[in-house]
């Protein structure tokens, strides 16, 4: 009887999950990676909360919106992602003709290195 009334307790005083988060990357700085919703699932273990504001500037300025709780649609800035450019400025494309996130690590090979 007292676990049943310790977990009821427990449920009633558990904070509630933020209106929006950003994830973060790996190393110093941490750098946002992208934005999510609040209970998004696909959220990573490295995020921190984000109020409305700060999470539409991080969109406007290049950080991806999560694909799955589209938080770019909760927040109004749609359009963002459909333009394609990232934070770099540009938009690499990979060898299938899909747009990576990524820029290439390694440049060009021209000559006689160059694979058919």
């Amino acid at each position: 009887m007292q676990r049943q009334t310790e977990q009821q307790r427990g449920r009633r005083a558990k904070p509630a999950p933020p209106e929006w988060i950003v994830e973060l990357g790996i190393g110093v700085g941490r750098q946002p990676v992208q934005v999510h919703r609040g209970a998004c699932y696909m959220a990573g273990k490295r995020h921190r909360p984000v109020d409305r504001e700060e999470a539409r500037r991080l969109l406007a300025d290049g950080t991806s919106p999560c694909s799955h709780c589209r938080p770019d649609t909760g927040l109004g800035v749609i359009g963002l992602a459909a333009r394609g450019i990232g934070r770099w400025g540009f938009t690499p494309v990979t060898g299938h003709g899909q747009r990576s996130p990524w820029p290439s690590a390694r440049p060009p090979v021209h000559g006689p290195q160059a694979r058919p």
